[in-house]
């Protein structure tokens, strides 16, 4: 079985930008702000958004299973309070799991949160806690600036997150680490942005140690771990000079890069530099690259190609990489699927 462990809900019906659209001319105007009775979107929408597109090009591909969540760039969590966030993370959670349940052996759910700038995390406990036990979300979504670019959140070590993770222990999940849209304009918000945001909770942790706290505490890193396995040897002597534990004690029992690198080389690089245990399949199918690679004649975002090209992995590496992996990180998914038979 091939698992991706990093799918979004990019290819939603209309109608779902054009409530938010509402939603956010709301803020100013609450005469105009909609009900979420007033979203009236059908299976049969659904159905159609996801044949035509994710599930198509899965099926075209050869990977097996998506966890699934929200679209990243839409959580926005910088865009009004936490009763809009919380409100537009119910509506778009709900939908992820509808189409868990109009293609269950598709498609698995993970939930977006309700964050927001300067709230207390905390607040995100009744969505998380719905997610995991009503619809059946194997993880979560965890944005570590809600501001949007402008970083004035704690970094993830902080106690402020602590609630949070109390929580993924209690429920043995794991969480992603991944921002939304950037609204500083220094920043490109798939190029920059999310790579950024990569590459500073991967030094965030170095600095800390939160695994001391939270042993079993699972992240994963998206986007291959931004800068990090390039970077590799500056960072272990970084923690080296912080006094830290070797990289390989320090995190690497706890975080997770997954395969959303889009050409030959970069792959190589993470599976040179990061051991196989650590490292996902995923494509962030269909996400920020969609192009054709004009090099290859492939897309950019076909990961699997990657993965089966490479000269460094054996079969059984492939294999963790594909799916031993995902069902070890994601336990909750594990029981999904040992519950199929599969």
């Amino acid at each position: 079985m091939i698992i991706d462990c990093h799918g979004h809900y990019t290819t939603a019906p209309k109608a779902l930008e054009t409530w938010r659209n509402q939603q956010i001319a709301g803020i100013k105007d609450p005469a105009v702000m909609p009900k979420v009775a007033d979203l009236k979107i059908s299976d049969d929408e659904l159905r159609e958004t996801i044949e035509a597109n994710q599930l198509r090009l899965m099926k075209e591909r050869g990977s097996d299973l998506t966890l699934f969540s929200p679209r990243a760039s839409f959580m926005a969590h910088h865009i009004g309070d936490f009763n809009v966030s919380s409100t537009w993370a119910a509506i778009c959670n709900e939908l992820c799991y509808r189409v868990s349940q109009l293609f269950p052996e598709h498609f698995v759910p993970v939930a977006m949160l309700p964050q927001s700038p300067g709230v207390d995390p905390a607040t995100c406990i009744p969505e998380l806690e719905k997610c995991v036990k009503e619809y059946g979300n194997v993880g979560i979504n965890l944005n570590p600036d809600p501001s949007g670019g402008h970083w004035t959140s704690p970094p993830l070590t902080d106690k402020a997150w602590f609630p949070i993770y109390e929580k993924m222990v209690e429920f043995d999940i794991p969480a992603m680490i991944h921002v939304s849209t950037s609204c500083n304009a220094c920043f490109h918000t798939t190029g920059a942005h999310y790579i950024n945001a990569d590459t500073t909770a991967v030094m965030q942790l170095i600095q800390g140690d939160l695994f001391k706290e939270f042993p079993t505490l699972r992240f994963v890193i998206p986007h291959g771990g931004g800068a990090a396995p390039y970077h590799w040897g500056r960072y272990r002597g970084l923690a080296q000079e912080l006094k830290k534990p070797l990289l390989s004690e320090h995190l690497l029992n706890n975080i997770y890069f997954d395969t959303c690198v889009y050409h030959q080389p970069g792959i190589d690089l993470l599976n040179t530099v990061i051991p196989v245990k650590n490292v996902l399949f995923a494509s962030e199918m269909i996400g920020a690259v969609r192009g054709i690679d004009p090099e290859t004649g492939n897309y950019y975002d076909d990961t699997k190609r990657y993965i089966e090209a490479s000269k460094i992995l054996s079969d059984a590496d492939r294999q963790q990489i594909y799916e031993g992996n995902a069902r070890r990180v994601f336990p909750r998914l594990d029981a999904v699927l040992k519950a199929r038979n599969k």
